[in-house]
């Protein structure tokens, strides 16, 4: 059975090794791994950013990561929660670790007071867009008519 668990700050390489395998994963060899892993902990750092980690069972490494991100929200006078990363080790796929992760971040948010959860994820990668909507998501998650869109744009230096 999967388990899940906050990250503590002695973590930081292991979650680094699963976003640099998460970046891997597209091809991408930026940010660098040492980079990565300060980022990770300056991130760890800061209150308002969180990871889980998953294994497939107790004694198991940890095989998943997620990222979860909280900001003050004008529209619910509470805190929103952005899912930004969500990854699993290819061996460890369809064993329950990202239902866990993403089951675990709903209730990390929870305990926080959020009143939103949202992330974001290629129209094109139908297993995540499965997990997410079997556990609640929607492109309606504000309630207005109409799909909800990620939007962005990059700034170059």
């Amino acid at each position: 059975m999967a388990r899940t668990w906050l990250a503590t700050p002695d973590e930081a390489e292991t979650v680094a090794a699963l976003l640099v395998a998460f970046r891997d994963h597209f091809g991408k060899d930026w940010p660098s791994d040492n980079a990565m892993l300060a980022t990770v902990e300056r991130l760890m750092e800061d209150p308002q950013t969180e990871y889980l980690l998953a294994a497939p069972g107790d004694g198991e490494p940890a095989a998943g990561v997620c990222q979860l991100r909280y900001r003050l929200s004008v529209w619910t006078a509470a805190p929103d929660c952005w899912l930004e990363d969500l990854y699993v080790r290819p061996q460890a796929r369809r064993s329950g670790l990202g239902a866990a992760l993403v089951e675990a971040a709903i209730e990390r948010a929870r305990a926080r007071g959020c009143r939103r959860i949202e992330l974001d994820t290629n129209e094109t990668n139908a297993p995540a867009l499965a997990l997410y909507h079997r556990l609640g998501f929607s492109e309606r998650s504000k309630g207005d008519a109409g799909r909800d869109l990620f939007l962005g744009r990059r700034i170059e230096p």
